[in-house]
Formats: structure tokens, C-alpha cells, sequence
């Protein structure tokens, strides 16, 4: 299937499509679904696809269920990749390689089919849209992806690449944490704007506001334990129309990353203690919103060791780290882990050639992945339903006559 999950990846790649209403994505994986033996159910609220594979070795009543997550949405991003088959998208590019998740959870599907007597169990597609920032994975739950199969999933995977930081082809995972939970941070300093040359006549917020970031990067080393870490990071900053003149405000957001929820609920207070002193000694005024988005990725154990022992036993053990710290990172698989034991696996997809230390990393504009991964994240898709779901096939997939066979 390797040219053809390419073939997919790169229509993908071409046409990207933003947050939850994706309907020429959509188009492209119903196109590629289609006569396979999948129930499948559309979206309500937003674009996307949920295909329920009916096992044959259980009663319905009596069979778990696996759901396997892929997502599809882009990003607000200028590719500047230079390559033949960039985005044809002005401003949009799949910088975050989830063409590759959409196109391997097709190529699983299509695995899967092939296979259906020998599922002990029933497997749910998970084709979800408005992963950054959207809470895409949220909306597919109220509307029932949890419980597609008419009974609830027992377990949940997810691969997700990554263009740097692992070799092309290794899979990386960890029991507990392995993505940090998110929130934004928006500062609006208002002073008293005045004539840049007379400053000690005006209450001048970008002083002000210039303090807060650095003061919140040292809050961060002084105040939270370095094993229970805490990022910062300010993306926007606005204030001011020319250099001759101090306005009246000044703004700030950035994006907060935590790995556990006491110091998740400890960084706002200190934050905004912060914030306040600084305000309070240049006399200007500060108010502060802090809305946390989405909860840590929490791998279950049992489920993280089974995603280990799939990767070790069927592309061999070289291919297999045990990440040794979380990633700061965040993700919204992590709603569906909030409800449902699984894990999510680590796929790396440098380009050949690389250095992966100083590859571009996802949500560049010259992030690049390589495709070369694809048919080893469908069969390691495929690999871990297989497994969950039952004893039917685990003998025959650990003497390396599984769906996928050794070496995928």
C-alpha cells in the first residue's frame, strides 16, 4: 500500500483545510475508504469521519472495542518548505504532519478489513478534525465517537510524527505523561499614554508589559521545581502606533504548559501575583485572563507497555524509545484518554539525511516529514488493535505471522 498512502498523503498535503469544517478532506477519505466494510457516520457539527470495522471472532454483546485516532486539520502556516508538492493553499500547511496520521489511519483501515474474521473485537476510526485548538476531539465525543460501536471503546491509540527530535522510524512512548496540558495567558497593561520624549508625564505601559514577560520566564526557574516543569512562552505582543509616542495600553498572550493539575492551578496564582506587583510598580493597571484548554496526555500503563512490546516484536527492538520525559507539547487526544485507557506513540519522521537535534520541528514552515513512516504507521495501527482486542491473534502475531507480519 506504500504508493498509495503517498499517493493520499500528498492530495492532502496540497489542499489543507483549517479547523473543524475540513469537506475536501473529508471528500479525500470517504474517496479512500470506499468499499470497504466499515459503518461509517458523519459528523453533525463538524467534518468528520467515524467508520466502525466489525469484528468476527466475539458476539457483538460480548466484544471490546479499540479506537484508532487520526487527525486532519492544518494549520494557519506559509509553507516555506520550497518542495514540488508544497501546500497549494495560501497561508495553510500541514506543518504539523497530520496528513500522514489521516493517511496511515486509512492504510490501517484498509489492513484491518483484510483481516476482520480474525478480530476478536470491534474497531473504531476515529477521522477527527480541529485538533489545534478547536477541541475537535471534544465535539466528536458529545456526539458519540466514544460509543459508535454501540458499546463503549475499552481501549484508545494514537500516533502522532514528528518532523525532529526522534529518527526517521523510531516509535517513542511512556507510561503517565507524554504531552503537557495547555492553557493561554492574555495581558492587557493600560497606562497613560504621552509624548515619547516627556516618559515622567505618562504612565507608560510598554515598560510595564516588557517586565511582565521577562518576569514571568524568571518566575518560572524560582518558583516551580525543575522535575515538575512549567513553560512560558510569549507569542504575541502588541503595543503602540509610532516611536514617538507612549500609548495607553499594551498586550500580551502567550501559552502555558504544565505537566501536572497542582501546578497547573499553581501557575495562574503566581501569575497573577506577578502580574499585579509588576503593574502596582509602574503604576499602570493589569488585567489578566487565564483559560486553560486542554489536560495533560496521560498514557496508561498497561496500554503504553503493550504499544511498546507491539513496536519491539514486530520492527525489532532498535526501533522502539522509552521517552524518558514528557513532551511540552499538548494534545487533545488527551480528552479521549480522559475517558478511555490507551496511549499515545511517538512517530519519528526526520527526513533522510537530517539531524533530527536540528531538523525543522512541527508547526514550522519548513517542517518537512518523511514519508517513508507511512506504511509502518498503518501497521503498527493495525498491530495494536489487533493485540488489544484479544487472544484470537496475539500467538500468530508474536511468531511474526500477524496482520502485519515481522518488519511491518
Amino acid at each position: 500500500m506504500a504508493d498509495d498512502l503517498v499517493g493520499l498523503r500528498r492530495r492532502l498535503h496540497r489542499e489543507p483545510e483549517i479547523g473543524l469544517a475540513l469537506p475536501r478532506t473529508q471528500e479525500k477519505v470517504l474517496a479512500a475508504l470506499d468499499g470497504l466494510p466499515l459503518e461509517i457516520t458523519l459528523g453533525r457539527d463538524l467534518t468528520s469521519v467515524t467508520a466502525v470495522l466489525r469484528g468476527g471472532a466475539l458476539a457483538p454483546d460480548e466484544a471490546p472495542v479499540v479506537l484508532l485516532r487520526g487527525d486532519m486539520d492544518a494549520l494557519p502556516v506559509q509553507e516555506g518548505t520550497g518542495l514540488a508538492g508544497a501546500s497549494g493553499v495560501a497561508g495553510v500547511m500541514h506543518a504539523c504532519g497530520h496528513d500522514l496520521h489521516t493517511a496511515m489511519l486509512v492504510g490501517a483501515a484498509r489492513l484491518l478489513c483484510a483481516h476482520r474474521e480474525r478480530l476478536a473485537g470491534d474497531v473504531v476510526l476515529m477521522f477527527q478534525p480541529g485538533e489545534e485548538g478547536w477541541e475537535g476531539a471534544q465535539h466528536m465525543i458529545d456526539e458519540g465517537v466514544l460509543v459508535a460501536a454501540g458499546r463503549p471503546v475499552t481501549a484508545a491509540y494514537a500516533l502522532h510524527v514528528f518532523s525532529g527530535v526522534l529518527p526517521a522510524g523510531s516509535f517513542g512512548a511512556r507510561a503517565g505523561a507524554i504531552t503537557s496540558a495547555s492553557a493561554m495567558l492574555r495581558v492587557q497593561v493600560r497606562g497613560q499614554g504621552g509624548h515619547g520624549s516627556m516618559p515622567h508625564l505618562a504612565a507608560d505601559p510598554v515598560t510595564a508589559a516588557a517586565e511582565m514577560v521577562l518576569g514571568l520566564q524568571t518566575m518560572v526557574t524560582r518558583q516551580f521545581d525543575v522535575f515538575d516543569p512549567v513553560v512560558i512562552t510569549v507569542g504575541v505582543l502588541r503595543a503602540g502606533t509610532r516611536r514617538t509616542v507612549i500609548p495607553d495600553e499594551a498586550m500580551f498572550e502567550a501559552t502555558v504548559r504544565t505537566f501536572t493539575p497542582a501546578t497547573a492551578d499553581r501557575v495562574e496564582v503566581c501569575a497573577r501575583r506577578l502580574l499585579a506587583g509588576i503593574a502596582a510598580a509602574h503604576g499602570v493597571e493589569v488585567d489578566v485572563a487565564f483559560v486553560p484548554e486542554r489536560p495533560a496526555t496521560v498514557n496508561d500503563p498497561v496500554r503504553a507497555a503493550l504499544a511498546a512490546r507491539a513496536v519491539t516484536e514486530t520492527f525489532g527492538a532498535q526501533r522502539y524509545v522509552e521517552l524518558a520525559h514528557p513532551l511540552a507539547c499538548s494534545e487533545d487526544f488527551s480528552r479521549v484518554l480522559a475517558h478511555v485507557p490507551g496511549s499515545l506513540i511517538a512517530l519519528g519522521a526526520t527526513p533522510p539525511g537530517v539531524d533530527p537535534r536540528t531538523a525543522p520541528m512541527n508547526h514550522s514552515p519548513r517542517a518537512q516529514f518523511d514519508e517513508a513512516v507511512l506504511p509502518d504507521g498503518a501497521a503498527l495501527y493495525a498491530e495494536l488493535a489487533l493485540r488489544t482486542l484479544g487472544a484470537t491473534a496475539t500467538s500468530a502475531a508474536s511468531s511474526g505471522n500477524g496482520i502485519v507480519g515481522t518488519g511491518g
